[in-house]
């Protein structure tokens, strides 16, 4: 499974702005919304949700928060790299500045675990992150995510 099955160009979002927690989820539900028809606040409750079972803040700045909705056709991602970092209640206590979003449909147990495991793996990566810090435009970030273009960056497999 690559990066580029899950996250689709569009879905990429530079310079997110959210003051807390609450905010960037209804943040990426409006976004999620807008790519899949999936209602708004049926996406946000499923994230709150999962929220409550414990943090998706992973540390160093990361946030992978998901969940699985009967709603839901595929497995669908959304990157947002946020202007300024914000308090996740990471396990680390740390800012969270790169969050990954997915949602999967209600029976992707497997393949929702092999997507999580996929992103996890590519944002552990300090270089990876570092990159992803310091572009300047969604389709750079995209493609440091991808591993497209000129060839000078590849995701982790």
């Amino acid at each position: 499974m690559n990066i580029a099955d899950l996250l689709a160009p569009d879905a990429v979002v530079s310079g997110l702005k959210a003051q807390s927690k609450k905010q960037l989820l209804q943040e990426l539900a409006s976004r999620a919304h807008a790519m899949t028809r999936i209602s708004e606040r049926r996406i946000f409750e499923t994230l709150i949700e999962r929220e409550r079972l414990g943090t998706t803040g992973i540390g160093a700045g990361i946030a992978i928060p998901h969940g699985r909705m009967a709603e839901a056709k595929t497995i669908t991602g959304l990157f947002a790299r946020l202007e300024n970092g914000l308090d996740y209640e990471a396990v680390d206590s740390q800012p969270v500045d790169l969050v990954f979003m997915l949602l999967a449909p209600e029976n992707a147990g497997a393949d929702h675990l092999k997507a999580l495991a996929r992103v996890s793996r590519l944002l552990r990566d300090k270089a990876t992150c570092e990159k992803l810090r310091a572009a300047t435009s969604a389709e750079a970030l995209y493609s440091i995510l991808t591993g497209h273009k000129d060839g000078a960056v590849t995701s982790a497999a």
